[in-house]
């Protein structure tokens, strides 16, 4: 460090952040839910924010469906980046399909096709962009129990 500290000066802290690339393969999803996992208990040891065992689940959600319609729709490679954002997780899946998804009208009847619906109902945010070469999709999740007022694991109640 380059001269003293003042009072009330926070150490810059480096981005927690994890990414990780998928093939399309059998099994992708299911690394990509446990990518999700690693990544929140890691934020959990680490002292960090309070992560609720809800927002474990939603994180899981979010990169599932992102990550199955990047390998059900989209030619060739994925990637998958987890970052923490103050009191939330960015979840970041790129594919090379460039065409920008849509969500259907809410439809109970229709069988499947519902993952959009689902990650923009349980997401802060969402949003996709067109990258050079296919497309980048964003999510944020809130990683407080914020809705049913649960304790974070290993945050005193």
């Amino acid at each position: 460090m380059n001269g003293a500290a003042r009072k009330g000066d926070r150490p810059r802290e480096e981005p927690v952040k994890v990414s990780a690339q998928y093939e399309g393969m059998p099994g992708d999803i299911a690394r990509g839910r446990e990518l999700a996992r690693m990544f929140l208990a890691r934020v959990r040891a680490a002292q960090g924010p309070p992560v609720s065992d809800r927002a474990v689940e939603l994180v899981q959600l979010v990169v599932s469906e992102l990550l199955t319609n990047a390998c059900k729709y989209a030619p060739g490679p994925s990637l998958v980046d987890l970052e923490l954002a103050e009191d939330r997780v960015e979840v970041t899946v790129w594919d090379s399909e460039p065409v920008l998804p849509v969500a259907e009208t809410a439809d109970p009847a229709r069988v499947g096709r519902h993952g959009l619906e689902i990650v923009m109902a349980v997401c802060e945010s969402f949003e996709v962009h067109r990258e050079p070469v296919g497309k980048r999709m964003r999510a944020a999740v809130g990683l407080a129990d914020h809705l049913t007022g649960t304790a974070a694991l290993g945050r005193p109640a």
